[in-house]
């Protein structure tokens, strides 16, 4: 007989989630499920959310291990578009490459690499129309790059030099250009997604044609301002796309903590009626068919799409961040869906339109590109020599009108 309604249970204890391994263990992939390349169905666009479940559990996938692209995802990029695209990836991660060393000596004093998840942005970007905007995180720099944004205004916010676009208002790397859609970056943690749906409902209300893109990383969706914004989207059909990047890392924590048990990030869209995919987020075709799936579906006022794109950050957070504290040094390289560049690279040459002969030569001109664009940046100053903006600045484009406490201030700084 029990001695109480507790007295056949024991005491309770917290389940804390655990990677697969940690620093010092070999690298373990073994529960990330990639199905074929051209396996997973392409719906309508119009389909019933709830007739696709079962696409937030699987990958989708156009390029196979011989880098043939295959199944009903692909066919939607003509070579040239692919070669642009290939040539996007490669600036980016040239331009990373040299502001990486540019931080290491003092230019600048923080910067975040995009290594290993180019195509995500850069494929997404090419899916846009003009007037659609970006709510980005510090990742999407590949949104800019494809848009054809100088390099050389990139790299004077980055300096906060005198010929800084945002006049030393924004941390190096938090951009802004309206004209390229691309909403100024927050540094509070999934504010932008709530943005990005409040900007999609606004064009609704407006009977507009563009749409806004959220994007958010894996760890920020415990964030509560992630929900908030599924609630808001899914209640008022909100013509946005809802894109989360899964790079298995939220700066020294696994994507297990904020993923919690629903197994996969899309699947979180399924409880609030959202359609939800996941794509394979190194494969330049799958992400850009995606893409153009949810953002027609969003032009037709059928409402948001959550997209997980499954990929790998191979760099380490940031400047500020040593991931070898934290995770195994040879886990880059076991990671199962391989580097976009070379799958991209190896498609192309599989079609007879690029070699490596070719590429050899592109990566020379693109390395000529970006440091002649850096030396023309670093001519307007860096951040420990040369001009800055002007403490003036500070006190402009504030208010419409400028108040008075504000007008005595600039008096009182001698600005």
């Amino acid at each position: 007989m029990s001695d109480g309604p507790l007295g056949e249970f024991g005491p309770l204890s917290l389940h804390v989630p655990e990677p697969a391994v940690r620093h010092g263990g070999e690298p373990d992939f073994s529960n990330v499920n990639i199905p074929e390349a051209g396996s997973v169905r392409r719906p309508e666009v119009d389909t019933n959310p709830e007739d696709i479940r079962d696409l937030a559990f699987s990958i989708i996938r156009v390029l196979s291990r011989d880098g043939e692209a295959v199944g009903p995802w692909a066919g939607l990029l003509t070579d040239d578009q692919l070669i642009e695209g290939l040539r996007h990836m490669m600036t980016l991660r040239t331009f990373d490459a040299r502001m990486q060393i540019a931080q290491r000596q003092g230019k600048t004093s923080f910067y975040m690499q995009h290594l290993g998840e180019e195509a995500v942005s850069c494929a997404f970007r090419k899916a846009l129309a003009p007037g659609d905007m970006n709510f980005p995180t510090y990742r999407q720099a590949g949104l800019l790059i494809a848009d054809d944004y100088p390099m050389v205004e990139m790299m004077c916010q980055i300096y906060s030099n005198e010929r800084d676009p945002l006049k030393g208002r924004q941390l190096p790397i938090m951009y802004s250009s309206k004209e390229h859609g691309f909403f100024t970056i927050s540094g509070n943690l999934a504010t932008q997604y709530i943005q990005a749906v409040g900007w999609a409902m606004a064009s609704a209300i407006k009977n507009d044609t563009k749409i806004a893109a959220g994007w958010i990383g894996d760890g920020s969706t415990a964030e509560s301002d992630f929900h908030a914004s599924l609630v808001f989207a899914s209640t008022y059909k909100a013509p946005v796309v809802l894109n989360i990047v899964n790079n298995q890392w939220a700066i020294s924590t696994f994507q297990g903590i904020a993923r919690g048990g629903s197994g996969t990030f899309a699947a979180r869209g399924l409880g609030f009626g959202i359609p939800a995919l996941r794509v394979d987020g190194n494969d330049y075709l799958a992400v850009y068919a995606v893409a153009q799936w949810a953002i027609e579906r969003a032009r037709r006022n059928l409402g948001p799409t959550l997209i997980e794109y499954v990929t790998y950050r191979v760099g380490a957070h940031s400047t500020s961040d040593d991931p070898s504290a934290y995770r195994p040094k040879t886990e880059s390289d076991a990671w199962p869906l391989g580097d976009p560049i070379v799958r991209l690279k190896n498609h192309l040459i599989g079609r007879g339109v690029w070699s490596d002969e070719r590429h050899k030569q592109t990566e020379a001109e693109i390395l000529d590109t970006v440091i002649a664009a850096q030396k023309e940046a670093e001519s307007f100053g860096t951040l420990h020599a040369g001009g800055k903006p002007s403490a003036r600045d500070m006190f402009e484009g504030v208010y419409e009108e400028m108040p008075p406490h504000l007008r005595r201030q600039r008096q009182q700084a001698g600005v």
